[in-house]
């Protein structure tokens, strides 16, 4: 299934990676940076995300205006975000506009104009989009938890950045911090859907200079604390729980036993706390564990939401859980359901352009090549009962999980002891 995939990568970085799916008429076209929020300087967190945001606003060809319309005319959906460790820009259209897609999103990344009246507008938009996380308890959470999490690190700073440094994101320092990092050598041009990869290879040589380069940027590693963070809010319903500890990072080779071991925790309606808390208690609607990897660290993650009362059961209930894998580890029924789910999702996952495009960009990001179907589905059907307990014991230790509440919590106190594994 793999055979359709071709790679070209050019002697200053950029590379282009297609996957042809002759049986649709679609195509994805994504352009990916290597670059996102912890590649930012403390002073420009959230940059990148601004730069996402400021070149639909016009370049030297197109207006803000004529943008969104050639959007429309292409009958396509374009959208962009920021992450911690990329920045992409896709667009899914019919194949007849492959050619016209990739000029308007190549104008845009490589000429944004940058107008100082319009970077004013998109501030005040901004801060506007900071102030909705704000609003949302969960997604507050997660910042104030991540910055405990990641002390004095950029993948502890909101990727949106904070009013402060974003009132400070004027024409000249975004213009340069585009220009260092938003360069050619950074990027990966994904192409899935019904195309050609000499076409895509062409568009890149006509559309790119390719002198243009930017310096390699040291990534400093992060230390992971334990911090216990609990935040009053009296004006919320609900109590908001997060329960973490360090975990595998995407280029481990444990990475599909991490996949298993969050997912038979917390991965969908048969896991463990879902049944446990929601099923079997009824204490809370929304619950689930999750693993976020990064290139250098990786972090495990359950979440709750419920009733300030039933912060403490479901805390308890939670660490129990934790408690039981490292002592007994997962049943081989739960390992084979895992193990069957994960694969039928990356199945399905290969119907979509937009998909694979997004996992062609990805691989080549992390690991420097593409891994194949085969290839994964053989490492995830390895996977042994035994190296999800191991994981379980080495990362779900008492003095390396984290807790994180925000709610009416009436003088909720948790102690490490409350912790212990």
């Amino acid at each position: 299934m793999r055979e359709n995939i071709q790679t070209t990568r050019f002697e200053n970085g950029l590379t282009i990676l297609t996957d042809r799916m002759p049986d649709v008429r679609s195509v994805t076209l994504g352009f990916f940076f290597r670059k996102g929020s912890r590649h930012e300087p403390n002073e420009l967190n959230g940059i990148s995300h601004f730069i996402e945001h400021a070149v639909f606003k016009g370049t030297k060809r197109h207006s803000a205006l004529q943008i969104a319309i050639e959007t429309d005319r292409l009958g396509g959906n374009l959208d962009a975000f920021t992450m911690h460790e990329e920045t992409g820009f896709a667009i899914k259209v019919v194949d007849s506009q492959i050619a016209n897609a990739f000029d308007l999103l190549a104008d845009m990344l490589s000429n944004p104009r940058f107008d100082e009246k319009e970077l004013k507008r998109e501030q005040k938009v901004i801060i506007e989009e900071i102030k909705m996380t704000e609003d949302a308890p969960e997604d507050f959470l997660g910042e104030i938890f991540n910055e405990k999490l990641f002390p004095n690190h950029p993948l502890g700073l909101s990727i949106a950045g904070t009013p402060k440094t974003v009132r400070t994101f004027d024409h000249e320092t975004t213009r340069k911090f585009h220009a260092r990092y938003f360069s050619p050598n950074n990027l990966i041009i994904a192409a899935a859907g019904n195309t050609e990869h000499a076409q895509i290879v062409e568009l890149a040589e006509k559309s790119f200079n390719f002198k243009v380069q930017s310096p390699k940027s040291k990534v400093q590693s992060p230390k992971i604390a334990a911090p216990i963070v609990i935040k009053k809010n009296a004006n919320l319903e609900q109590a908001h729980l997060i329960i973490a500890a360090p975990f595998v990072d995407a280029k481990s080779e444990r990475r599909y036993a991490g996949d298993i071991l969050a997912n038979a925790l917390g991965g969908g309606t048969s896991s463990r706390l879902w049944q446990k808390i929601r099923e079997e208690k009824g204490l809370a609607y929304s619950v689930g564990a999750s693993a976020a990897m990064y290139q250098d660290c990786g972090v495990f993650q359950i979440y709750a939401g419920t009733s300030p009362k039933q912060t403490e059961e479901v805390l308890d209930i939670s660490i129990a859980e934790l408690r039981r894998v490292v002592k007994n580890g997962i049943t081989a029924e739960e390992l084979e359901l895992i193990k069957e789910q994960t694969i039928a999702s990356i199945l399905l996952g290969l119907e979509d352009s937009s998909v694979r495009a997004g996992t062609l960009a990805r691989l080549e990001m992390v690991h420097g090549r593409q891994i194949s179907l085969e290839e994964t589905i053989e490492k995830i059907e390895a996977v042994t009962l035994e190296e999800v307990q191991s994981l379980a014991r080495e990362f779900f230790q008492t003095e390396k999980i984290a807790f994180g509440a925000l709610g009416n919590l009436n003088g909720l106190k948790i102690k490490r002891e409350r912790l212990e594994i």
